[in-house]
């Protein structure tokens, strides 16, 4: 009886053990899980409460650079003539990805993205568009024909087996499928990972890569310091580029289409335009 009884209070005990350790490991935190929490999303109610706006942009020699000591380009002005017309701080970060830019974007650590982006239907299913800003179109980047160049290419027929590069998640690589179907043959795209527009040329000026696609007017910005580049070969017809935001972001993307529709006929817009596109 003695043994039975020292055996059910083992038992008991056993089972009080176990019922504690459950409870504590339900009431601990869970330290494993290093993942952040998401951010909620924000409106331009409660960016206007906190009083920053959070963009991103691309680090390129005509939008976003370091001009000794200070910052500059178009898409930084930009912003910033919007976030002070409104009496908010702007806190730009450059990203070279445009996918880290679409994840930023939808996961609240960016409220807007203030860069060239391209308006295609396969965008506007993630993120919201604003109205135009500018219009360009896309292009082959090759070196200019040296003599009887067989590899200089001179209309999109000729792109048939031949490789192109472009920055890594770009718009641009849908075109290009779309091209290899017109053409009715294949064109190799190969996808470069943290580089934009300008570094392509660079690429391709040296002799690294003999093709790129990029935005026209971004490339002939760059022109200038890269004269063995060819720029004559369209890619695609002229398309309509704008920033994005997030597509609960209904109230911000009002505010940004208002102030566009009165902002880019102004003067001001005019001596910014002419300032980084036509000097």
């Amino acid at each position: 009886m003695v043994k039975r009884n020292a055996l059910h209070a083992i038992y008991l005990l056993t089972l009080a053990i176990v019922i504690a350790a459950i409870c504590i490991a339900l009431l601990l935190p869970d330290h494993g899980n290093t993942q952040e929490p998401q951010r909620p999303p924000r409106d331009y109610p409660e960016i206007k409460q906190d009083g920053t706006l959070n963009a991103v942009t691309e680090y390129n020699a005509l939008g976003y650079y370091a001009d000794k000591d200070t910052i500059a380009g178009f898409q930084y002005e930009l912003i910033q003539a919007f976030a002070g017309s409104k009496g908010l701080h702007a806190n730009i970060r450059p990203a070279m990805d445009f996918e880290e830019r679409i994840i930023g974007l939808n996961d609240g650590t960016f409220d807007i993205i203030a860069c060239n982006l391209l308006a295609t239907s396969e965008l506007k299913d993630s993120i919201a568009l604003t109205r135009p800003i500018l219009l360009s179109k896309d292009i082959l980047v090759q070196r200019k024909k040296s003599g009887n160049d067989s590899d200089f290419i001179s209309n999109q027929l000729a792109l048939a087996h031949k490789t192109v590069h472009i920055a890594k998640g770009s718009p641009t690589l849908l075109r290009l499928r779309n091209l290899s179907h017109e053409i009715g043959d294949t064109i190799y795209v190969n996808e470069i990972d943290k580089y934009g527009p300008e570094q392509l040329m660079a690429l391709v000026a040296h002799g690294d890569i003999d093709y790129a696609v990029c935005d026209e007017k971004m490339a002939r910005a760059f022109a200038d310091s890269l004269p063995q580049l060819d720029l004559t070969t369209d890619i695609s017809f002229t398309q309509f580029y704008a920033w994005g935001v997030r597509k609960q972001s209904t109230v911000l993307l009002d505010s940004l289409n208002a102030w566009l529709d009165s902002f880019l006929n102004t003067e001001a817009y005019s001596r910014l335009y002419r300032k980084y596109y036509l000097k």
